[in-house]
């Protein structure tokens, strides 16, 4: 059986996916930086995931997103292993909000 995935999407693909009926962008960097700019959804930051992650089961599909990736995928990665989200679609926004500037 192979592990449960996720699906990495540009940002182009972000504005369309999160269009979606009950999706949720989920943006997982520290609060200073999500207060500096952001592109709206709910500001989770990565260490506080595994803690608050009860606010995230209502909705699918799940847009996670950070400056250039790297925590975003850590906390999709993170959020796939756990019972609750095995059957949640979850985007990962690649190369993160800073792209390929």
């Amino acid at each position: 059986m192979s592990e449960p995935t996720y699906t990495d999407i540009s940002l182009d693909e972000l504005e369309s996916l999160r269009q979606q009926s009950g999706a949720l962008l989920l943006d997982v960097r520290d609060e200073w930086e999500f207060d500096e700019f952001n592109l709206g959804g709910l500001n989770l930051p990565l260490p506080d995931i595994r803690a608050r992650k009860s606010e995230l089961t209502g909705f699918d599909p799940l847009i996670v997103v950070c400056s250039n990736g790297t925590r975003s995928r850590i906390a999709v990665k993170e959020l796939r292993r756990q019972p609750e989200f095995q059957q949640h679609t979850l985007y990962h926004l690649q190369g993160g909000l800073i792209g390929d500037v």
